[in-house]
């Protein structure tokens, strides 16, 4: 574990998503599931390339496209569950996951706006 919570949580967010599409046994999911992984796993991989900005202003949108990949994956998750794809703790808990980080990415967007 590092020193980088959001580091961290953005991994743990990418290992619950592809356990969570390694459960999906349902016909006709393929293109859903590839979507939740591509935005799912993107949110760790931004994060993590965040971490070699070469700006500030660089730093900022790599956060900034992390969270909306984040968005993007929440609403892949609500759809599948919808669908009957996923179970309902496995949606919820994941959700919950990706609504901390989420809100880890607010605020340190804004902390690192405010000190740019």
């Amino acid at each position: 574990m590092s020193d980088n919570k959001l580091l961290d949580l953005s991994f743990e967010f990418a290992v619950a998503i592809v356990n969570l599409i390694d459960g999906v046994s349902a016909p006709k999911s393929s293109s859903m599931t590839d979507q939740l992984a591509r935005a799912g796993t993107s949110v760790g991989a931004n994060i993590h390339e965040a971490q070699y900005a070469h700006s500030k202003k660089d730093f900022i949108a790599k956060l900034e496209i992390a969270l909306k990949e984040a968005n993007e994956t929440s609403y892949w998750l609500k759809l599948m569950f919808e669908t009957n794809r996923i179970d309902e703790i496995s949606y919820h808990n994941t959700e919950k996951l990706c609504g901390n980080i989420r809100r880890l990415f607010i605020a340190s967007c804004r902390t690192a706006k405010d000190n740019q």
